[in-house]
């Protein structure tokens, strides 16, 4: 049986319905994780939770230690990971509350540790990363999402950004010239990583603002923290439900069986 672990974005700091067995502090050759890796029942099976940004809240998008997130999750007996990213919404149908499972990424960040092959290696090595997200996963997502009766979109493509400021209106309209339906700031190097570790990876991404240039409105934290509210009961319910289905094996066949240049669907 697949085990799987939850790593928790802004608004996820804690996993309600987690029944905590344990807790694990691991040394990592990369430093401290953002938090202790809780291990319990959630769903009907055993999972482990992480939450990427620590408990209380604390660490920012762009000094979050991605690796050691990584390898940690990876030691503790993680093979597939699903990771919740509270987004800006850029395509029209991206309105705040609405869910996408994105299905392909475009990195803007930089000065990040965004990979383990980097030091004294005995051999280069560069992993396929064409499809970042894998499919057995996302259809798990998106089945949970249709059961629960969500607004969602199926797939769409993710930027990742900087942070921690919020983007600029012309940035925002770079990002939707490159095709960009969603834009936050810790999808990278963490999609990465998992496929250098050879961990099944998706991303469930909650909306809670539109971004910039979007509305009239300035964009408030305020907003955002509402939204979080508002959302995160959904995406526990939505969770639960994909982790108690049976997951499909494609043998970590991460390509999609669907055109590439297919825009956002609503449903």
């Amino acid at each position: 049986m697949t085990v799987y672990a939850i790593i928790g974005g802004t608004g996820l700091t804690q996993l309600e319905g987690l029944t905590i067995s344990r807790a694990l502090a691991l040394d990592t050759p990369y430093g401290p994780t953002s938090a202790d890796i809780q291990i319990g029942e959630f769903g009907g099976r055993e999972v482990l939770f992480l939450a990427r940004h620590g408990h209380p809240h604390r660490v920012p998008p762009h000094q979050v230690n991605y690796r050691a997130n990584l390898w940690a999750l990876k030691q503790a007996g993680a093979e597939a990971i699903l990771a919740v990213n509270a987004v800006g919404g850029i395509h029209m149908a991206m309105g705040t509350g609405h869910f996408c499972v994105p299905h392909q990424l475009i990195d803007y960040t930089s000065g990040r540790e965004h990979t383990f092959f980097a030091g004294d290696l005995e051999q280069v090595t560069h992993i396929d990363f064409s499809y970042p997200y894998t499919e057995s996963l996302r259809e798990q997502l998106i089945g949970a999402l249709a059961a629960e009766g969500c607004s969602y979109s199926s797939h769409g493509v993710y930027a990742a950004t900087q942070g921690p400021r919020l983007e600029t209106v012309a940035e925002i309209a770079r990002l939707e010239r490159d095709g960009c339906d969603i834009v936050g700031m810790t999808g990278m190097p963490e999609a990465a990583l998992a496929r250098e570790l050879e961990l099944d990876y998706a991303c469930l991404a909650l909306v809670v603002n539109p971004a910039a240039g979007k509305s009239t409105a300035i964009i408030t934290m305020a907003e955002i923290e509402q939204a979080l509210h508002d959302g995160m009961g959904k995406v526990k319910a939505v969770l639960q439900r994909g982790l108690a289905q049976p997951a499909k094996n494609y043998a970590f066949d991460v390509r999609p069986r669907w055109g590439l240049d297919m825009a956002p669907v609503l449903s």
